[in-house]
């Protein structure tokens, strides 16, 4: 069902439209951890070591095209707002068009650089054998990825958050039985958890095309040719680019921070492996969130609502606020438990440093949630160069201070946990600021419609 999010109740609309989205975040994220906790519970640390890393890998690699999809959505959303179906119809081939053709090249290169990985990510002698034996078959699902998230994308932009969840909350569920049975029914290792996700993502990935097709029969290509329109292959690539290049960018200081913990060894790489898995779960439902609120300052905008548009700010951030505060509580209380679930209680050493990890970052939990509302609105107003600027402040602080006081003998790894929140808090500094003193510019549908600039 479409919802239109130019009307009705501010904060209720935008949390009727959220709550799907943020479920089936949570399910996509249940790929890679059924994974993660079926390996690391039954075939040791060094192999939850290999699959942890390949996780940041290819969270950096899907985040190119999420980024994508994420900034056509944003087009969409404009257009949805404005009534105009041919500019939607004309949007949506032109962006299939060049985020397929990304993709397809995307996945050549993962293939071709497949052993400059070790390099790359120092990972140990150890444990790359099973690592590149995952990364092998993993990457045969970055096609199905993108096409679950293009679709995805789209049915979002006009206001349908339910179907997305259906299609991924089937194949989650397959992934996991699939799981347990190339595992350890099969004994098939770390290719039979990889195996279980490319069958899941391409079950996801071609049900929900099946799906879009039949219920936007507008979005066939006619005559079997899509109606690619110069004019939108440049309008798609404006929004599109600058917010692939803050998904990349973002998880490309991520990958750089794990080849830094892959430095201190299996046990601290088993440690963040499963630490990540548990922060993403934690604050994943505001990023989802700032998603959705992007979507709703997309649409207002195109309707040029703007009354909507403020309203919408002040109860996404109190909502993000008070939801952040309270899963921190949570996360530092049962951190212990948490990593238990991941990691083997013989793994003293791995669940001590995952805790440690998961009580300092924990804490903050409010500057992720704060950033996520910012790059959501700076997209949906046009201006995802801003993201692109506040991803850099986050990231560039993240992976400087992590070097740097990774390196003091008396601080450690410790000094990489740190460098998480002080980053989001910088970030969250300037785009706040930024807001307050261009605030009736950002506002202004003639000043940003032909700019993509800051």
């Amino acid at each position: 069902m479409n919802q239109d999010l130019t009307r009705g109740p501010v904060l209720a609309s935008m949390l009727r439209f959220a709550v799907p989205m943020i479920l089936g975040d949570l399910l996509q994220q249940c790929y890679n951890v059924a994974d993660t906790l079926i390996v690391g519970q039954y075939l040791g640390k060094n192999a939850l070591a290999a699959v942890g890393s390949s996780f940041t890998l290819m969270t950096f690699l899907t985040s190119i095209l999420l980024g994508l999809c994420m900034g056509s959505g944003a087009v969409f959303s404009i257009r949805f707002g404005q009534r105009d179906e041919n500019g939607l119809q004309e949007g949506a081939h032109a962006a299939f068009a060049l985020i397929a053709a990304l993709t397809l090249a995307l996945n050549a290169l993962a293939f071709l650089f497949l052993d400059q990985i070790q390099v790359f990510l120092r990972v140990p002698t150890e444990v790359w054998g099973m690592m590149r034996e995952y990364l092998a078959v993993i990457f045969c699902g970055i096609t199905a990825t993108f096409l679950y998230n293009y679709f995805a994308s789209f049915l979002r932009a006009v206001g349908n958050s339910v179907a997305p969840l259906a299609f991924l909350a089937t194949s989650a569920i397959l992934n996991i039985v699939l799981d347990l049975w190339f595992v350890l029914g099969l004994k098939r290792g770390v290719s039979g958890a990889a195996e279980a996700t490319v069958i899941a993502q391409y079950v996801s990935g071609l049900a929900i095309t099946a799906y879009t097709l039949a219920k936007y029969p507008q979005l066939r290509p006619a005559g079997g040719r899509l109606r690619v329109n110069p004019a939108r292959i440049w309008e798609i690539a404006g929004f599109s680019i600058l917010t692939c290049v803050q998904q990349s960018v973002m998880n490309l200081g991520i990958l750089l921070v794990q080849g830094l913990v892959n430095s201190f060894g299996p046990t601290v790489m088993a440690a963040f492996a499963a630490a990540v898995k548990i922060d993403a779960f934690a604050y994943m439902p505001v990023q989802d969130f700032g998603n959705a609120f992007s979507t709703f300052i997309a649409q207002n905008y195109g309707a040029k609502k703007e009354d909507r548009i403020q309203a919408g700010w002040r109860g996404a951030v109190l909502s993000s606020m008070l939801f952040c505060a309270a899963v921190s509580v949570l996360v530092c209380i049962f951190a212990r438990p948490l990593m238990g679930l991941f990691v083997d209680a013989k793994e003293t050493q791995t669940i001590l440093e995952g805790v440690r990890y998961l009580r300092i970052e924990g804490a903050f939990y409010c500057g992720i949630g704060c950033l996520s509302l910012l790059y959501g609105l700076y997209r949906a107003l046009g201006r995802p160069g801003m993201s692109v600027v506040l991803t850099v402040i986050s990231l560039g602080t993240r992976v400087a201070l992590a070097h740097l006081l990774s390196a003091i003998p008396a601080v450690g790894v410790v000094g990489i946990w740190w460098s998480v929140p002080i980053g989001w808090l910088l970030a969250d500094l300037t785009g706040v600021v930024y807001y307050l003193a261009r605030q009736k510019r950002l506002l202004s549908w003639d000043n940003a419609r032909s700019s993509q600039s800051i």
